[in-house]
């Protein structure tokens, strides 16, 4: 585990009408607080990596198709410094994952279809002064490597 990070198993609530799932809460141990929520889509095998924010914390739920959510501790001073972590998460896995301020992360779609991820944010963002700092998927810095593990 990554210094400051958590995830929360989410439970799905089926009847014959469908299905309910409770994403994030703020009577929740991981809510800090509320600054707004985006949906993003990613095809099969399509990375979008690398950022951090300074100030904001993510909350990260997939909850159609499935990702590889990977997040690194480049953090001064932390005990996780240099420690790299892989969650599967989405449609077979439903979970949201807390990402604290300063930790990269970035997901690739691991599913057959496009994949749908909720991240529900603890600031607004700025267009004039966005709290988002960027490097390549393949920084080798980081030195995560992306493609497929057969195990």
């Amino acid at each position: 585990m990554i210094e400051g990070v958590r995830t929360k198993l989410l439970r799905v609530i089926p009847d014959e009408r469908g299905r309910l799932m409770e994403i994030l809460r703020e009577d929740d141990e991981i809510f800090e607080r509320f600054g707004q929520v985006y949906m993003t889509t990613n095809y099969p095998g399509v990375v979008k990596a690398w950022h951090y924010h300074h100030k904001q914390s993510d909350n990260v739920a997939c909850v159609k198709g499935m990702i590889k959510l990977v997040l690194h501790d480049p953090r001064d001073g932390s005990p996780t410094r240099g420690v790299t972590k892989e969650y599967f998460l989405g449609e077979h896995r439903p979970m949201v994952v807390h990402i604290p301020p300063l930790v990269y992360h970035g997901w690739k779609c691991v599913s057959e279809t496009e994949s749908l991820v909720i991240n529900v944010t603890t600031q607004v963002y700025n267009y004039d002064d966005p709290d988002e700092h960027r490097c390549p998927w393949d920084d080798p810095e980081i030195g995560y490597d992306w493609s497929r593990k057969f195990y």
